[in-house]
């Protein structure tokens, strides 16, 4: 169902009547995290969950032990809907499909390794391209079931194609996998750097990494609590 005329020409007006009603009720003062019993609601992967908000939840227990956080899967289309519905006051994607209406803040720009279990035969010597594209990989994919990602399109370009043996829907089972079979994974590296069951190797053609962004609402931008929870977060990237 497409919005009236009428309903566009009311979308700026109170869109700004909301941001005043935001401003009117936010408290002023300092934020105090020891005093709060703040609730925050985050939408986040599961590469976020592990690379961006696990190391920050142990300061952010101490800091804020009243406080609340509760992670919501990721749902890149709804992302601005549930931001203007405070269904969400934070999320975290990558910047090529951030939703523009969103404030942002760049927070790193993020890098694919070849990752594969500890002492894995092919990772002994140094890996050819053509030795990469016979070995079995295995695929996390955002599309349920997809076994094409970014390293096939790199690939493609240069007439060459390799063997997805296995797409998985997680990146904590696309770990669990590596660690526990010979199949290889091209994953970013904050999610693997300090996991010491795998090898780390990087990969024997370029492929383009992505720049990760935090987002969240005009309504939380300068409400205190919101504003120290991400300065926080940032603090432990």
């Amino acid at each position: 169902m497409r919005p009236t005329a009428r309903a566009d020409e009311l979308r700026e007006p109170l869109r700004q009547a909301l941001e005043a009603l935001t401003q009117a009720v936010t408290p002023s003062g300092p934020f105090d995290p020891a005093q709060s019993h703040q609730t925050w609601r985050v939408a986040a992967s599961d590469y976020v969950e592990t690379s961006i908000l696990l190391p920050a939840l142990a300061g952010l227990r101490s800091a804020a032990p009243n406080a609340r956080m509760a992670i919501l899967a990721l749902n890149p289309q709804a992302l601005a809907s549930q931001a203007e519905q405070a269904h969400i006051d934070l999320a975290f994607h990558i910047s090529s499909e951030a939703p523009l209406q969103l404030r942002r803040r760049s927070l790193f720009n993020e890098s694919y390794v070849l990752a594969a279990r500890a002492g894995h035969p092919a990772l002994q010597r140094t890996l050819t391209l053509a030795r990469f594209c016979k070995l079995d990989h295995v695929i996390v994919s955002p599309d349920n079931g997809g076994f094409h990602g970014v390293t096939d399109t790199a690939l493609a370009a240069r007439g060459l194609a390799r063997r997805v043996a296995l797409s998985v829907p997680h990146f904590l089972f696309l770990e669990a996998v590596l660690t526990n079979t010979d199949l290889v994974a091209m994953v970013p590296s904050r999610l693997v750097k300090h996991n010491t069951a795998l090898q780390i190797v990087a990969p024997p053609l370029e492929i383009p990494g992505f720049e990760m962004l935090m987002l969240w609402h005009d309504r939380v931008h300068r409400d205190p609590s919101h504003q120290w929870l991400r300065e926080h977060i940032i603090r432990f990237l």
